[in-house]
């Protein structure tokens, strides 16, 4: 440990450079043992030109990780766990339990006729199904069936459950939740159901009947809650849309054909802290890089491809994770030049906006794109 207290100092105007004599440490170390600090010793440290992210860009193959994740099958049952999962870690963000910034991610499995125990928590939570048949999730007694990169919400406060069905086969899914987020807050709660499992109260699938007719709004459907209404987002349809969508634009310059999961009933984020996107990259489209103050957690729904993030390069294929820090430059690229390429992300946008801090930046040198950093 450095006694030094001046040791972020910077000699601009404007910032705190105060050197360290024999008579300021002893004033700090008696201000120390009250409890209190000088703010020009911190003072650059807590307030940086620029974010600075403790999280580090990393990916997750699934093909490596895949036979960890079904050995769990093996190892503990879901009243022993509560929910079986192997959660990613940030290697800058272990003392979270974060994959990235605030967000928290992992993989869980279940075989056919397993149902975990119905609860409910502060954090806003989502699935993306990986594989499997036979998933189901009920919300708030809204039961909901599952297939490959469908996408279901589970919001702040709901009570769900996760399962198999009897017929169906073993299934592993993404789980992405604000744990670290409520936690560093000192908000959160959790709630085992009183019965352990809940009812299902209306019709199997309602809330896409409903609320997933495209430009339609049920009309005699009153929704106040602050989250969507559609709890479940299929993969045709929003495959479909993006097809529909890339035959009349050019793209983002930075994301390709992209498109925001919304909330029907707003037009807003489909959770209060939690946004989520899907994005195709044409054959061989490669994006142009830009940075935002906002962490992501990606997913490859189809295809292969890579990403460079700060500079370090990351190749993905199917059910491969990876992640983006805050204010990290990133740009993606499609490695077939026949096949798109999509990927799907979940991110905290929904807070930066909200709060009044989102910020992008775009890279103007090399003609936007980052030059490659050997390891």
């Amino acid at each position: 440990m450095t006694n030094r207290f001046d040791q972020y100092r910077e000699d601009v105007i404007g910032r705190a450079n105060v050197a360290d004599t024999p008579e300021l440490v002893d004033y700090y170390r008696r201000l120390s043992e009250l409890g209190t600090g000088a703010l020009w010793t911190v003072a650059n440290r807590i307030e940086p030109w620029e974010p600075i992210s403790t999280s580090v860009p990393m990916l997750w193959r699934y093909a490596e990780l895949r036979d960890h994740v079904l050995k769990a099958l093996d190892l503990v049952t879901p009243e022993q766990a509560g929910r079986r999962v192997v959660y990613l870690e940030n290697k800058g963000r272990a003392d979270v339990v974060a994959a990235v910034g605030w967000l928290y991610s992992g993989l869980q499995v279940m075989k056919p006729g397993e149902c975990a125990s119905s609860h409910r928590h502060s954090a806003s939570a989502l699935r993306f199904i990986m594989e499997g048949r036979g998933a189901f999730t009920n919300v708030d007694g809204h039961k909901m069936t599952l297939g490959p990169n469908d996408f279901v919400l589970t919001p702040n406060g709901t009570w769900h459950e996760h399962g198999v069905a009897e017929d169906g086969e073993i299934c592993i899914w993404q789980d992405g939740l604000d744990i670290p987020m409520m936690n560093a807050l000192e908000a959160n709660f959790y709630e085992v159901h009183p019965d352990l499992n809940q009812a299902v109260s209306f019709p199997v699938d309602d809330s896409t009947a409903t609320w997933a007719g495209a430009a339609l709004r049920p009309a005699s459907t009153p929704w106040n809650k602050p989250y969507s209404p559609l709890l479940k987002y299929e993969w045709g349809p929003t495959y479909e849309a993006l097809q529909r969508f890339a035959a009349v634009t050019d793209g983002s310059p930075y994301d390709g054909v992209h498109m925001d999961y919304v909330n029907p009933n707003t037009g807003g984020p489909v959770m209060q802290t939690i946004g989520a996107s899907m994005q195709m990259l044409r054959p061989g489209e490669r994006t142009k890089a830009h940075r935002q103050t906002g962490s992501f957690v990606y997913q490859c729904a189809k295809g292969q491809g890579y990403s460079i993030i700060n500079g370090r390069r990351f190749d993905w294929r199917e059910r491969d994770i990876f992640v983006v820090p805050a204010w990290m430059y990133h740009e993606h690229a499609n490695a077939s030049d026949r096949e798109d390429a999509c990927l799907f992300a979940f991110h905290d946008l929904p807070v930066m906006r909200a709060l009044g801090l989102y910020r992008e930046e775009a890279l103007a040198e090399n003609g936007g794109h980052q030059p490659i950093i050997s390891e």
